[in-house]
């Protein structure tokens, strides 16, 4: 009970001389500076408040606007045309003040007013100026003059220094496509996949709905727009993601990866200080907002709402619907090691553990031999089974007593932290392990992590480490951003000494980790029994595949003046066809997050033109002089791409109007059979964050990426990322259930897919270039 001896801050004893009273002094310092910290984090986001809030003006440019107006009055002038006077007339003023101090205050009214004026029109020419999309669709390196002009002009209105937040109040909420325009996109995107009967039928289907029921549907559709801040955004998050009744975990949550050739450190306690710390420096760096916006081509900014609820975040289950729930900010990590569930705080005399420091708490945590509490160790369970029965027993026995207080430390701690017993390794140790690597981070022991929390880092006892997102809250993109800082500053700024131990010193006053209690009843020890069960059948289904492709990369392809996505798309096309023998419903994320509240839309990547092209291919008839095919279903990619990006997609307007059919209670035949269509192929790009790693000087240091379940019992999920010019990583995913599928097949169908285009591409060319660098597993010291 030592936690509890240092929560009291004073105790008092009864005595027959009277009260005696013994203050804790250093409880009472913490205190102090625990409410020094939060006041300081209250003034910061005051002071930011008001910098977003006259954005893309300055607060400093009031009182320029103030000294412009007084200097006018000055020399005799009125700029207010009269205004001025009007203000002093009704100014409510004592009879003390004097005509000059009632002149200045009424002049003072005035300026703000007028900068007021100015901030509101400078904020609406920017979001007119944001609305402007045709930049996107013009050929890379030849931009039109209007382009030219239209981004001097976006860089004027941006203003100087925007913090996170600043563009939110400019950007353009997104537009409700036309509704005939989305029903004859979507019988194009199908087109390739059913024969002559079926199009016909689907025709047909169509044309009804658009003519009669649809209309209907996109008028309420274009009231929600007008209303919200974003038409698809709330329905996406509570019927795609929180609404869902089986287990989040495999089929919502993702993995990411840690660097593919070296592992910093071998000690485990040591990776975690460094790794922890960092990310406690990037919450540091998100509160006071001091991440830049993602921009662009330098000047178009993307909504940064997401970043909002990285941490201190927590899926909470219910029996209809989860929810979403974001507290203030937390100074302590949960932890969880060998059956046992940990409180550890981060900040100690006001400030954040150093990286030895945390390295010192985590070693406390792995060197503890009490054993776990009756129905502790495999508790985390409940999190990765149906949702139903997690919120009944959460409701049941964790809404009172020391249960709820436990688990109230692990709902509203900053994030969680798995400690594994196991080792995971990568390329330098062998190749094939990476699957097992990628598979632990996909479920681990399916109760070894908390799949409710907004993410969870899991670090191997190797010093291998990686992570799990809870996919509701936001998209793979803004925690990979976290990710790779975490990375960069783990390796490039902090550093290990000689040893492989954090650098620094400890101070001998820190506190235990405290050990979180339970009260296990056997009822709930069967629940938890039966949601590791429905977990562990689903993790056991699982097939995953990681490799990197290191024969070419992005370089080769664009010299060779093809789009590297739309090269990556095509081959996955070729490599389902040559695999299954027929073309699927194909879907690639993309985002629109040019928009306010912007998430993803889809591009359907199996066109016309890339079965055309396929075809062909598998039947001789393209020959390396005619790749007018092969182009063409590039530039429609691309073009497939820029209008999901420009809010012109298919897939949310039709989600959206399946949703506005659902409230009416209406049915529609035609919205029942495209939103039931399974997405065989799912497929998404890992962006990596170029600032912050030099791949050339550093090529060992470039990540595995990341990767996602497969959607469909019998399809694939494959995550690919472009490391640098001259590698890919792959990452797919599929389920042994399913006789026709395999990830190992797949993957060896997708290397030859790119050998075979960069061939077609390239003919001229005899061998492909070959990376073979001899990289270090472990790199003590930086």
């Amino acid at each position: 009970m030592a936690e509890a001896h240092q929560a009291v801050a004073f105790q008092f004893t009864v005595t027959p001389d009277g009260i005696d009273l013994h203050m804790s002094h250093q409880a009472l310092t913490e205190i102090y500076l625990s409410g020094v910290r939060s006041w300081k984090k209250r003034i910061i986001g005051l002071k930011n408040s008001v910098i977003t809030g006259v954005y893309p003006a300055s607060p400093s440019s009031w009182l320029f606007v103030v000294i412009a107006i007084l200097a006018t009055m000055y020399t005799r002038s009125d700029p207010s045309m009269g205004l001025i006077a009007k203000i002093q007339e009704h100014l409510p003023v004592s009879q003390s003040m004097s005509n000059q101090c009632q002149t200045l205050v009424s002049a003072v009214l005035f300026s703000t007013m007028l900068w007021l004026l100015l901030i509101f029109t400078m904020r609406m020419c920017l979001k007119q100026l944001l609305s402007y999309h045709r930049w996107m669709f013009e050929k890379h390196g030849k931009m039109s003059n209007t382009t030219k002009v239209w981004v001097a002009l976006v860089r004027i209105f941006s203003g100087r220094k925007p913090l996170l937040y600043s563009y939110q109040g400019s950007l353009p909420n997104l537009p409700v496509p036309a509704i005939k325009d989305t029903v004859k996109r979507h019988l194009e995107s199908v087109r390739p996949l059913m024969d002559d009967a079926e199009y016909e039928r689907m025709t047909k289907l169509s044309a009804e709905f658009e003519s009669s029921l649809g209309k209907r549907l996109h008028w309420y559709l274009k009231l929600k727009a007008l209303w919200a801040t974003n038409y698809v955004s709330d329905w996406w998050e509570e019927y795609v993601y929180l609404r869902g009744r089986s287990p989040i975990m495999v089929n919502s949550n993702y993995y990411g990866m840690d660097f593919m050739y070296v592992t910093p450190t071998p000690i485990q306690a040591a990776r975690a200080g460094n790794s922890l710390h960092a990310y406690f420096l990037y919450r540091r760096k998100l509160n006071k907002e001091e991440l830049k916006p993602w921009l662009l081509r330098s000047a178009v900014p993307c909504c940064s709402y997401q970043f909002e609820r990285m941490f201190d975040t927590c899926r909470i289950p219910g029996t209809l619907t989860d929810t979403v729930q974001h507290w203030q900010d937390s100074d302590y990590i949960a932890v969880y090691h060998s059956g046992r569930y940990f409180r550890l705080r981060m900040y100690h005399a006001g400030r954040l553990l150093s990286p030895r420091e945390i390295e010192f708490q985590i070693q406390k945590i792995l060197d503890d031999p009490s054993p776990p509490s009756k129905g502790e160790a495999k508790l985390g369970a409940l999190t990765a089974g149906d949702r139903i029965p997690w919120a009944k027993a959460r409701m049941k026995y964790f809404s009172s007593g020391v249960n709820k207080r436990s688990l109230d430390y692990i709902e509203k701690a900053a994030f969680f932290v798995s400690l594994d017993d196991d080792e995971q390794g990568g390329m330098a140790d062998d190749p094939t392990r990476l699957d097992s690597y990628a598979k632990s981070l996909l479920h681990g022991k399916c109760f070894d992590r908390w799949f409710d929390k907004s993410f969870t880092v899991v670090y191997f006892k190797n010093g291998k480490m990686g992570l799990n997102g809870e996919h509701s809250w936001a998209d793979a993109p803004v925690l990979s951003h976290a990710w790779q800082y975490v990375l960069s500053t783990d390796c490039f700024q902090l550093g290990y000494n000689a040893e492989g131990h954090c650098k620094g010193e400890v101070d001998a006053s820190l506190p235990q980790p405290q050990k979180l209690n339970w009260e296990i009843p056997p009822e709930c020890e069967e629940q938890i029994s039966g949601s590791l069960a429905v977990a562990q059948a689903l993790a056991d289904d699982v097939d995953v595949h990681v490799f990197a492709f290191e024969e070419f990369g992005k370089g080769k392809i664009k010299r060779c003046r093809v789009s590297p996505d739309a090269f990556i798309q095509l081959a996955l096309q070729l490599a389902y066809y040559r695999d299954q023998g027929r073309f699927c419903l194909t879907y690639e994320a993309s985002m629109t997050r040019l928009f306010k509240e912007g998430r993803t839309e889809t591009v359907r990547s199996c066109t016309n033109e890339s079965s055309a092209f396929v075809r062909a291919l598998e039947g001789g008839e393209v020959r390396p002089r005619e790749m007018s095919l092969d182009f063409h279903s590039s530039e429609k990619h691309q073009h497939l791409y820029r209008m999901a990006m420009t809010g012109a997609g298919i897939d949310r307007h039709l989600f959206c109007l399946y949703v506005v059919s659902k409230y009416l209670r209406v049915e529609s035949p035609f919205l029942k059979e495209v939103l039931s269509e399974p997405w065989r192929l799912s497929t998404s790009q890992t962006p990596l964050q170029v600032e912050m790693f030099d791949i050339v000087n550093y090529p060992e240091y470039v990540s595995c990426g990341g990767g996602f379940g497969p959607v469909a019992d019998d399809g694939y999920g494959v995550s690919y990322c472009a490391l640098g010019d001259n590698m890919f990583n792959f990452h797919i995913t599929c389920k042994h259930s399913c006789p026709d599928t395999g990830a190992n097949k797949f993957g060896a169908q997708i290397r030859k897919a790119l050998r075979d285009l960069l061939q077609l591409l390239c003919p001229n060319q005899t061998e492909l270039r070959k990376t073979e660098v001899k990289r270090p597993e472990f790199k003590k010291d930086l």
